[in-house]
């Protein structure tokens, strides 16, 4: 049977389906949806991660400055931010499944093209170049990941952080491979053969997704974004959410640089290092995907915790200057460890809890309002990456990592602390019978015995 003759159903269709008892296991649309957002996942972030341990280096011999090269990493998350919201907006009009594929495809070509800019002469000319693909491959990345987050809620209504929690195993496999597997081809076969492998291999997930991505048909919504931020938890969701990305846009501008020059470490090792920070994320997120979607009242306490444990993290890893503990690097690496368990504690629930605020104030149930709350999601994800690589380069090379480090770890907190104050205020109010028997369908399991 073909796949796409099951799946090609409308949001009403869809929407009654999620009203019905559950299956006692995966419908097979789940499963190639899931199949599918898994090979996005995975090679979209190892072709990402594989500039960290070697990148800021190469740049720097061509001539950039250490704010240059956060101006690169920064000008991704700029163009990232417009695709988010305009495809976010448009979503329905341009169709999901055409929007990853094509995304998927932008990036593949990015990728290997950035390889070949090892041959543009230092200066101006590969600053230039630099700026470009990199801008041109945030938008297709942005096609990609708003659609899959989109597609995501659609296809599991009820178990939203769960799916997602799993999913980002995948991430957490691309961003844990991408940079150890990005340094060693760098140190033994030069700057091109990586970006040469992975866009090739992000090349292959096209036609894969072509075949086994569900189509989903759906109406548009009169909403708009600003509607949306127009009610306070989804704004401080939406800081909480920035404080995360630029935390991980301000490691992967500065950590290389600082672990080379600190403790003379090659990129190959550099790669590993940063595996310290990858692998508590991947291990933690399906967890707390799971038990936030059992539990729906822990999500609040899952962000406020994760965002206190991340700036004590941030404090410890450099470590903070007025702290007077020396420098180690095992004390680095275990602090990107617990950085990376608390990024998956706050960033998992984040989602599901701005769908549901959404739905409870109004905006129609389908994949219209889910495509632009992942369009915000990804817009403000790509604020803070813009915002951290820039002011961590900086503040790196103005004061030192360790003060950049510590101001970093003051954002998260900023965060964490306004939102425990809007739960507590609101912790009192009793909750409506709709938002009641919304929660009670969020306990619905994936799979029942």
């Amino acid at each position: 049977m073909d796949p796409h003759v099951e799946s090609q159903q409308t949001d009403n269709s869809t929407s009654a389906e999620s009203a019905d008892v559950p299956p006692r296991r995966m419908t097979r649309r789940q499963t190639f949806t899931l199949l599918s957002m898994a090979s996005v996942n995975f090679s979209s972030m190892m072709c990402y991660s594989i500039l960290g341990p070697f990148f800021p280096t190469e740049a720097v011999k061509k001539g950039a400055t250490q704010t240059e090269v956060g101006l690169i990493f920064g000008c991704y998350a700029v163009c990232n931010l417009i695709g988010s919201l305009v495809m976010g907006k448009y979503i329905v009009q341009i169709g999901a499944k055409f929007m990853l594929i094509t995304g998927l495809f932008v990036s593949s070509g990015c990728t290997i093209l950035f390889g070949l800019l090892d041959r543009v002469p230092a200066g101006p000319a590969f600053i230039s170049l630099c700026f470009i693909v990199r801008s041109v491959d945030a938008l297709g990345f942005a096609a990609a990941m708003t659609s899959s987050f989109a597609v995501t809620a659609k296809i599991f209504p009820n178990n939203v952080a769960t799916v997602l929690g799993s999913l980002e195993i995948f991430t957490g496999l691309g961003l844990i491979l991408g940079p150890p597997l990005g340094g060693w081809f760098y140190q033994s076969f030069g700057y091109e053969v990586p970006f040469m492998l992975l866009g090739c291999f992000l090349l292959i997930m096209v036609p894969f997704n072509i075949y086994i991505l569900p189509t989903i048909d759906a109406d548009p919504s009169k909403d708009s974004f600003f509607r949306l931020l127009t009610h306070v938890k989804i704004v401080l969701l939406c800081y909480v959410i920035f404080t995360l990305s630029a935390g991980l846009g301000f490691l992967d501008a500065t950590l290389s640089l600082y672990a080379i020059e600190k403790y003379d470490l090659s990129p190959g090792y550099v790669g590993l290092i940063m595996v310290g920070l990858s692998l508590p994320y991947c291990l933690a997120s399906p967890l707390m995907g799971y038990f936030t979607d059992k539990y729906p009242a822990t999500r609040s306490w899952f962000m406020v915790t994760g965002g206190v444990t991340t700036a004590i993290g941030f404090c410890l890893c450099g470590p903070a200057p007025f702290l007077q503990i020396p420098s180690q690097l095992w004390l680095l690496v275990f602090m990107l460890g617990v950085i990376g368990f608390s990024l998956g504690m706050t960033a998992i629930p984040t989602f599901p809890e701005i769908i549901a605020c959404a739905y409870k104030e109004g905006f129609q149930e389908g994949l219209s309002t889910l495509g632009m709350v992942s369009g915000l999601f990804g817009a403000v994800w790509s604020v803070g990456m813009f915002y951290g690589p820039i002011a961590g380069g900086l503040i790196t090379q103005h004061l030192s990592f360790e003060w950049a480090a510590v101001i970093q770890g003051g954002l998260a907190l900023l965060g964490a602390l306004p939102l425990a104050v809007y739960y507590i205020c609101q912790r009192p109010q009793q909750s409506s019978p709709e938002a009641e028997s919304r929660q009670s369908d969020e306990l619905t399991p994936l799979l029942n015995e």
